[in-house]
Parts: structure tokens; C-alpha cells; sequence
């Protein structure tokens, strides 16, 4: 997933049995409209690798849906249970990514740098000339979608990263990364009760903060949909099924909190954000991979989801999700979620 969730190494075995540490990016490049780092922006060039189980690849998923880039930056969607070895392209013909060739992406991952430190994390981006990885910086990919690839973004894209909201937008995406999206694996992969404790302290303080935010307005900066929202959605999506059980965040089912609950339906239903949910893949990834705190690797087969298409009344707060823009195409047939994925 986006930088290092093995506690430092060990493998799968080591989830929840070595101290948790999320390390930046090591491939930091950014593809940008004049090519500063040597990667330009290119219709085909490259490739974008994601887990549909990763949070935090799948904030590019909904990126790239809303902004419309799928002829621009094609998809590749990694088996949710890796390996040891990395994410691999099992759900492919002959196990081999279509597009690179290769089985794992790791490999990608090695043509750029042999022996690199930090694991194989998605999301990234892969120059497919060359096969060789571009970046993994899982901060900065979605915020360069959105300001440097706007050349190749659908008529009517919203403006996902408007400039006269950055400021309020980074420090609440902050605040949201320390204490949820980090939070909930800081709580799960703790070797300690003390440490356990802070993490689902800081986590539950701030759901409450952010509950009192959202109860008078339907998004988090401003009347329309914002990186600030895709970031804390693809956590929120997750609770019920993963965080609230197998990482210990149980003080509250998402579910049975009024207002974050309609919050996370309303963008569920929102195109470009449920379509590209898959909870067959965020479960079986999450109970199966972390052999540290589920060594059993059983599946629990709830939480139930026809509760994700209920009313959740939002739009009475009023709000633009698209702005002056407008709704993204529907997914493509080969990126459709499979119907044992989504409600």
C-alpha cells in the first residue's frame, strides 16, 4: 500500500508484531506538464498500478474517474493478496500485467533501481516504454492528476484542488493523514496497549471533530467535492468492513454515527467514487495478508452492504459535488467492479 505498512520489514508476518512506520516515498518524481523531472505528461505513456483493497490507491482511482483520464493513464489492478514478493498481477491472463508484461511489480519496481529501500507499494505509476517505475509518492500522485494533467481532463472535470482553498485544503488533508487514514493502521499494527490506546484516541477525536464539521455542510472545504473528501472517503468506506474489527477501532461502527455515515453514502453514490469501490477485495486483502493479527486468514463474510444505497438526504445541505462541471462516463466495462464486490 502507499509507503511501508510491514512495520519495517518481515513480511506479512510481521503486521502487528513490529512497531508501525509509514515511510515517504522513495521515488519521488513527479510527471508534470513541462516534463521538469524528465516525465512529461503523455497521453499512453504510462501505466497506473493500484490494489482495489489500498486506500490509498484507490484516492487515484477516483481521481482518475472524475477527471476523466482513463484514455490518458491506463489501469492495472493488482491481485488484492500478495505475497512476500509484492503485488502481483494474478487476476491477468498467464499472471502477467497485459500492458508491462510482467508478473510482479516489483519488477517494475527494479528496472528503475536494484535493491531500492522501502517495499513495493501501489499506487505508482510505470513509464511503459521503458517498463520502469516512475513514482510511488502516494501523496503527490492524485494532486498532480489534478493540477498537471488538466490538458488531458474530460470537459466539465471538476477542479478537485481548487488554488484559493489549497491552504485549508492541506491542513485538513493533514490532520485527516496523522489521525485517520495513518490512524486506523496505527491503532491495528500496535504492539502495545499504550500505543494502541493514543492511535484510537486520536482517530475517534478527530471522527468527532470532523463529524461536527460535516453536520451543517455536505463537504469538507467548500460546496463542492475536493481532494480533502476522496482522501477521507477511502478510509471511511473501509471502517465497517476492516477498521472497526481487525484493527481494533470499535468504538463506534461507522454505520451508527448519524452524520458520518450519510456523509460516506452520499459520496459512495456520487459517480466516480462507490463504482470503483470492490469490498471483496478490501476484505480479502486486509483478513488474509495480515497473518500477524489474523493468522487464520478466515474472511468474515459481513458486514451486510445494501445499507450503501440507502437515502442519506445530503443534498438538502445543498452543495455542487462537480462544481460548474459534471458527472464522469460510466466505468468502463473492463474496470467495472465485479457484483461480488459492491452492493
Amino acid at each position: 500500500m502507499g509507503g511501508r505498512d510491514d512495520g519495517g520489514g518481515g513480511g506479512n508476518s510481521a503486521y502487528g508484531r513490529k512497531r508501525f512506520k509509514r515511510s515517504r516515498a522513495h521515488f519521488a518524481d513527479r510527471i508534470t506538464a513541462d516534463g521538469r523531472d524528465g516525465w512529461p505528461v503523455e497521453a499512453g505513456r504510462y501505466r497506473l498500478v493500484v490494489s482495489r483493497a489500498c486506500p490509498w490507491a484507490s484516492r487515484a482511482l477516483v481521481s482518475r474517474r472524475l477527471l476523466g483520464l482513463e484514455d490518458a493513464l491506463s489501469l492495472a489492478v493488482a491481485d488484492p493478496v500478495q505475497d512476500d514478493r509484492s503485488w502481483r498481477f494474478t487476476l491477468d491472463p498467464d499472471g502477467r500485467d497485459p500492458v508491462l508484461g510482467i508478473r510482479y511489480l516489483s519488477e517494475a519496481y527494479d528496472r528503475r533501481e536494484a535493491d531500492h529501500p522501502g517495499g513495493v507499494s501501489v499506487p505508482a505509476v510505470v513509464d511503459v516504454p521503458s517498463g520502469r517505475l516512475v513514482t510511488n509518492d502516494y501523496q503527490r500522485i492524485t494532486l498532480d492528476l489534478a493540477t498537471e494533467w488538466t490538458a488531458l481532463h474530460r470537459e466539465g472535470a471538476p477542479d478537485l484542488y481548487p488554488r484559493a482553498r489549497r491552504d485549508e485544503i492541506d491542513a485538513l488533508m493533514e490532520d485527516v493523514f496523522q489521525d485517520v487514514n495513518n490512524g486506523v493502521y496505527r491503532a491495528g499494527f500496535a504492539t502495545g496497549q499504550e500505543e494502541y490506546e493514543a492511535a484510537y484516541a486520536a482517530l475517534f477525536r478527530r471522527l468527532e471533530l470532523l463529524e461536527r464539521r460535516l453536520e451543517g455542510q455536505r463537504y469538507l472545504v467548500g460546496d463542492t467535492i475536493t481532494e480533502a473528501d476522496i482522501r477521507l472517503f477511502t478510509t471511511l468506506v473501509r471502517f465497517d468492513a476492516v477498521y472497526h474489527g481487525h484493527f481494533k477501532c470499535n468504538r463506534w461502527k461507522l454505520a451508527e454515527n448519524r452524520v458520518l455515515w450519510a456523509y460516506v453514502r452520499d459520496l459512495y453514490q456520487t459517480p466516480g467514487f462507490g463504482d470503483t469501490v470492490d469490498f471483496d477485495h478490501i476484505k480479502r486483502h486486509y483478513y488474509q495478508v495480515h497473518t500477524g493479527i489474523n493468522p487464520s486468514g478466515i474472511v468474515p463474510l459481513g458486514p451486510g452492504l445494501s445499507g450503501w444505497t440507502t437515502p442519506h438526504h445530503r443534498e438538502e445541505l445543498g452543495g455542487r459535488p462537480f462544481g460548474d462541471g459534471t458527472p464522469p462516463r460510466p466505468a468502463p466495462a473492463a474496470e467495472e467492479v465485479p457484483a461480488r464486490g459492491r452492493p
